[in-house]
């Protein structure tokens, strides 16, 4: 069932909440959008509105972990990426054991516009010092993730969505920190998804097979630490690396991916957000913007040309396999 990432969220935090009465919430005015109100309804004493001041509430989150308590820090993405000097000094610089919760993420909230919009945020914390970041693909995932932000020790970034996204993760699906998820095998062409788009990556796979391309499909929850040598090893099995996210081109999923293959020579190309977002349905900002299933399948069908091209005509067949 389709199910928005921050409904998960605020699910699963409301649960957790009766193992750990360290687990506190903080909220800038949002609670309603962000599901902490779950959270707030059952453990009241435990909830800390701080209205809208979202540097004060990460300032507060600091100093909460500093004392011993397990802070959840929740506001949309893009309001977060705006308090980056105290997101810097009080948590990252001091390890503070907070986690950061940015929901309403990337062009895929729609109306809202972009104000609304976080494009930068993945850049912002993956640039930061022990920072653990993750972007869970659907609600299992989420829940699975929320549960082990509590057990975790240090700073850590969580990125969710506003709209249902499609279930993905696997009967019986376990969350590994660090380890991307191989949802489906392919020869041709591999394409490394986080968050939203990872369902879009999955109906791409689908058209391409129709083509007669093969392409696996790697969930990439965790930005940082990256499992690098799981996209080093599709990369190099394919011939071909596709990264597909809902966040600017620069410092996310792709850029991390370049930073961590730049010298394996693996075929490497991002597909991401180009540009400002702005007001429209999510659908039509994510066919705008390339990141729906034709968009990705279309961003495929230019990379394997050029992948192709550039190895001349004795190559053009088959990409080259390990």
């Amino acid at each position: 069932m389709a199910e928005a990432t921050r409904v998960a969220f605020g699910r699963a935090l409301a649960r957790l909440g009766a193992t750990d009465d360290r687990i506190v919430v903080l909220d800038a005015d949002l609670a309603s959008s962000t599901n902490t109100k779950a959270f707030a309804d059952r453990y009241p004493e435990r909830f800390f509105q701080l209205g809208i001041a979202e540097g004060n509430m990460v300032g507060v989150a600091a100093g909460l972990a500093l004392a011993g308590k397990i802070p959840f820090a929740a506001t949309f993405a893009c309001f977060l990426a705006g308090r980056f000097e105290q997101i810097r000094v009080s948590v990252a610089y001091n390890r503070a054991n907070v986690r950061l919760v940015g929901t309403h993420a990337g062009v895929g909230i729609g109306e809202d516009g972009y104000s609304q919009m976080g494009l930068e945020d993945l850049a912002l914390m993956r640039s930061l010092p022990d920072m653990l970041v993750l972007q869970p693909a659907d609600a299992v995932e989420t829940e699975a993730a929320v549960e082990y932000l509590v057990r975790y020790e240090g700073p850590a970034y969580l990125r969710l969505t506003r709209q249902k996204v499609a279930d993905v993760s696997p009967a019986g699906y376990r969350f590994e920190c660090g380890k991307a998820v191989v949802l489906r095998e392919g020869r041709d062409l591999a394409i490394a998804a986080s968050g939203a788009v990872v369902g879009h990556a999955l109906a791409a796979a689908e058209r391409l097979a129709a083509e007669g391309v093969q392409a696996a499909v790697l969930n990439v929850h965790t930005l940082k630490p990256l499992d690098a040598p799981a996209l080093a090893e599709w990369g190099t099995r394919t011939g071909a690396l596709l990264t597909v996210e809902d966040h600017g081109i620069v410092g996310g999923l792709g850029s991390a991916a370049c930073e961590a293959l730049s010298e394996t020579g693996i075929p490497l190309r991002r597909h991401a957000v180009l540009e400002f977002g702005e007001s429209g349905s999510g659908e039509e900002l994510y066919a705008k913007h390339g990141l729906d299933a034709p968009g990705i399948v279309a961003a495929a069908r230019r990379f394997l040309e050029d992948v192709r091209g550039a190895r001349g005509p004795r190559q053009a067949g088959r990409l080259q396999r390990a």
